[in-house]
């Protein structure tokens, strides 16, 4: 699509300026008045000379200085109109003739330009003119006529009917090479686009793995630099073509310097912009590299291994993060000083602002500090489920300043890391299934034990659920007598996260081989036992009464 739409740009400009380009010594309307864009060429140099061109179809033909950038730009301005209007004269008629001379004016020298019979001043050389090219005034003067005598002598020559053919057919090649060299460079943006966005983070990365997370953010922002690398040497190479077609012809020669001139803050500015981008996903790429790298390190063990993999995953997100936070900040200040502001004001004011600010926000201070010592004493990472105060859930992101938490119902909970006091984390290295079985009073009890406690073995070498159940469950006996019956307490050391999994299948063979053995789990129950004697006289008395 984007080689499309440049492609379009390109025969556009070929057509306009194939059709356009007149045999006679006719300029474009706009380039008349040089005054739109004369601020635009101007170098400011403090305590400097300062100089600026006179241009000529797009070319600098020679330059004017001054120390006063302000005079400068006006002077340009004067003098560049006058040169234009002379320069169209002249180059309407082929075969008028030209001179250029001087006149002296004091110490200083007037130039002049004659055409035909009409004489007109340009402008005063000064020493400032001379001063700036090393030489004395007289010998500024000579060149400064030279130089106009061959810039007119050239123009007029780029505008005959054979050189403006021969123009046409360079930018014809120009294009046909453009456009048969983008054609590998187009299948190759392509092939990245999609292994892009095949590689792009979706809510189904979350069900894998860690290592597999890792190894996908790796290739992932490989492909998006790499991608967008080709997609911006794309638009370089079909700018490029543009911009060099339009300087092949002396009618719209001006307008590469033109957009070049007015564009120049944008285009730095843009350039940051993609420095910065790179440097985000080469950072990206980098931290995902040594996150699983780190990973690789970890022991064998599932039940340390588990643990470190969390961690590693909340780190990862933080660093991410906090990366993208400093390129940035770097980006603007960069921007800033490329385009000539001083950032010594600016840091300055930038560090009032920031101490102003931190007295105002006092919180988010104590969250940043609170979220970083939570992170370092690993109270919970990223896929633990935690109960923070009165709420609980699924931690789902964490950075300096916040937890997020989703609960059983699908809610997401925001938590400020300043406001974390006491966790209750679930998961941390390993969990327990806490299961209570009641059975009625009149059951064998040694009878349910030795049930359960089969049911137990038959879980624990069962290949589905051995590798999450990390030891064998503990029969922990009769808990308790209560109005539902005898409680038998058992505890089942799970992998993290699992003892709700094991807990239900645990459950539900239990039911089973209860069944099997004709053993009942009762209903909550209640026996109420009173003395009819005392009963009947007690109503007697309040009939009496």
């Amino acid at each position: 699509m984007l080689r499309k739409k440049l492609c379009i740009i390109l025969i556009v400009i070929i057509g306009i300026t194939s059709t356009v380009l007149p045999v006679s010594a006719a300029q474009l309307p706009f380039i008349q008045d040089i005054a739109i864009y004369s601020r635009l060429l101007r170098q400011v140099q403090e305590n400097s000379l300062n100089s600026a061109c006179i241009r000529l179809d797009g070319r600098c033909l020679f330059k004017l200085s001054a120390t006063d950038p302000e005079l400068l730009g006006d002077r340009i301005n004067e003098i560049q109109k006058r040169f234009a209007q002379v320069s169209a004269d002249s180059l309407a008629v082929p075969n008028s003739q030209i001179e250029v001379n001087d006149k002296p004016n004091g110490n200083l020298q007037d130039l002049y330009i004659t055409v035909g019979d009409r004489s007109e001043r340009l402008f005063t050389v000064t020493n400032i003119d001379a001063e700036a090219n090393d030489v004395g005034v007289p010998v500024r003067t000579r060149q400064l006529e030279f130089a106009i005598e061959q810039g007119l002598q050239t123009a007029k020559k780029e505008r005959s009917p054979q050189y403006l053919r021969q123009q046409v057919i360079i930018g014809l090649l120009i294009f046909l090479v453009v456009w048969i060299g983008n054609f590998p460079l187009d299948r190759k943006v392509r092939a990245l686009r999609k292994s892009a966005k095949k590689l792009a983070p979706t809510s189904k990365l979350k069900t894998l793995s860690i290592t597999d997370q890792l190894a996908q953010r790796q290739k992932w922002n490989l492909t998006e630099i790499q991608f967008r690398l080709l997609q911006l040497a794309q638009v370089l190479i079909w700018c490029g073509g543009a911009l060099g077609i339009l300087n092949l012809y002396p009618q719209t020669r001006i307008i590469p310097f033109l957009l070049i001139a007015s564009l120049r803050i944008p285009f730095r500015i843009g350039m940051i912009v993609l420095i910065v981008y790179f440097l985000v996903r080469l950072t990206y790429f980098l931290i995902a590299k040594i996150s699983a790298a780190a990973i690789d390190t970890q022991s064998s063990d599932l039940k340390v291994n588990q643990r470190g993999k969390l961690r590693i995953n909340t780190t990862t997100r933080i660093l991410r993060s906090t990366v993208t936070i400093i390129w940035v900040g770097v980006g603007i200040l960069a921007a800033f000083w490329i385009n000539g502001v001083n950032l010594a004001p600016l840091l300055t004011g930038a560090g009032i602002f920031g101490l102003g600010l931190s007295l105002a926000s006092q919180n988010l201070i104590k969250d940043a500090i609170n979220g970083f010592i939570i992170i370092w004493d690993d109270r919970y990472a990223v896929g633990d489920v935690v109960d923070i105060g009165t709420v609980g859930g699924l931690v789902e992101n964490i950075n300096l300043r916040i937890t997020q938490l989703r609960d059983a119902e699908g809610r997401l909970i925001t938590i400020p890391n300043s406001a974390v006091e006491i966790v209750s984390n679930r998961s941390s290295q390993w969990s327990r299934a806490d299961l209570i079985i009641p059975v009625a009073y009149q059951t064998d009890i040694d009878c349910a034990l030795e049930v359960i406690e089969q049911v137990a073995q038959a879980l624990a070498e069962d290949c589905q659920w051995c590798d999450r159940i990390w030891e064998f469950p503990q029969i922990l006996g009769v808990d308790q007598f209560s109005d539902r019956g005898i409680l038998i307490r058992v505890w089942i050391k799970t992998e993290p996260l699992q003892q709700w999994d094991v807990a239900r299948e645990f459950r539900r063979r239990v039911k089973i081989a209860f069944d099997r053995a004709g053993i009942p789990i009762p209903i909550p129950q209640q026996q109420i036992l009173f003395d009819q004697k005392k009963a009947l006289n007690k109503i007697n008395n309040i009939e009496q009464n």
